[in-house]
């Protein structure tokens, strides 16, 4: 038989004061002296003392707790966000309730559907589609506090994300100011309806006066280092080669480079590669990758603060704000020039 609970009433038993006051000094009442609440404490933690949250979130009317949707627990940006986000929601004091939606709509429904249920304060979601929101618009019409941590402007709700579309267009800019004109495009995102980095690639192309060429814009069918692998094959074999390679996440980066230390090919010289997320698997990939920062410290602490804000509005939630972060584009080896023998020794007896 389970052993039974310690109650306030066991811990004002065993140290002499009235419930009221352990309950005050538990709480970190400034009315308790110090020292009591010290002694409260220590009580408490000898009777494993825990408090009863469900009663807690009957009086308050709230759980401390905020439900996360993720599209792909696997995904490494993804993963670190939601640590990140925990991290940021613990210093409130509240809890994350997890769930992913394998990018299946339903899913996604059946998560949010889970989370109105336990009564979360707050939600934030990564949606699997960014332009199929009605299931998500009524939560924000009924004044539950949400957050999309997705960029769709137009949404009606409030969005705390990367700059998709600028990240892309300063990746796809790099690449054409080192002079490559066919540039690859690896994106499973944009058939899900999520275009911010298929926008950002063909309109930097349009200014630097390029064409986009469909055979170099590849649905990988995944997002994994595999799909890269598979998908630069495919195109590499399809007709006229790229010189570089824009692919929308780190890992599709580095299954492709690995295709080319398989295939002999020599980065950046044969083939200039930039990712994206800025994930420690580029850093320290067998060519460092030049990648897209996602600002995943950035994003958790607005996106926290913002439905900080959400969850506090005593009535009607306030209008809508977007926060749209610029990333940062870090070039590492992959997109650098090969610096020439000679020049090598020259520096090597320089430093000498």
């Amino acid at each position: 038989m389970p052993k039974s609970r310690a109650r306030l009433k066991d811990i004002a038993d065993a140290t002499g004061f009235s419930a009221n006051t352990v309950s005050l000094a538990l709480r970190d009442s400034p009315r308790i002296p110090e020292e009591t609440r010290a002694a409260i404490r220590a009580e408490a933690r000898r009777l494993n003392y825990l408090p009863n949250s469900v009663a807690q979130s009957l009086v308050s009317r709230r759980t401390r707790t905020v439900g996360l949707l993720l599209t792909d627990i696997t995904n490494p940006i993804l993963t670190q966000a939601a640590r990140a986000l925990e991290r940021e929601l613990a210093d409130r004091g509240y809890s994350l309730m997890l769930a992913a939606s394998d990018n299946v709509l339903e899913k996604e429904i059946r998560a949010l559907d889970v989370f109105r249920a336990r009564q979360v304060d707050g939600i934030l979601v990564y949606p699997a589609s960014h332009r199929r929101l009605d299931h998500i618009r009524p939560l924000r019409d009924a004044d539950h506090p949400l957050i999309l941590l997705v960029a769709d402007p137009d949404a009606g709700m409030d969005v705390v994300t990367v700059d998709d579309r600028r990240g892309a267009a300063k990746a796809t800019r790099h690449l054409l100011d080192l002079g490559h004109r066919r540039i690859g495009f690896l994106d499973a995102a944009h058939p899900l309806g999520n275009r911010e980095k298929l926008e950002g690639y063909v309109a930097a192309l349009a200014e630097a006066g390029v064409e986009a060429d469909p055979a170099l814009i590849v649905d990988p069918g995944g997002h994994g280092a595999t799909e890269g692998h598979r998908a630069l094959a495919g195109m590499m074999q399809a007709g006229p080669r790229p010189t570089a390679l824009f692919a929308t996440n780190d890992s599709l980066a580095i299954g492709a480079l690995r295709w080319c230390v398989e295939n002999r090919l020599r980065i950046p010289q044969d083939l200039a590669i930039v990712g994206y997320d800025d994930t420690e698997g580029a850093a320290f990939a067998a060519v460092p990758i030049t990648t897209v920062h996602y600002a995943v410290d950035s994003v958790a602490r607005l996106a926290v603060e913002r439905l900080m804000i959400l969850i506090g509005s005593p009535d009607r939630l306030p209008e809508p704000e977007v926060r749209l972060i610029d990333p940062e584009l870090v070039v590492r080896d992959s997109t650098r020039p090969a610096v020439p023998k000679r020049r090598r020794q020259a520096a090597a007896l320089l430093r000498k």
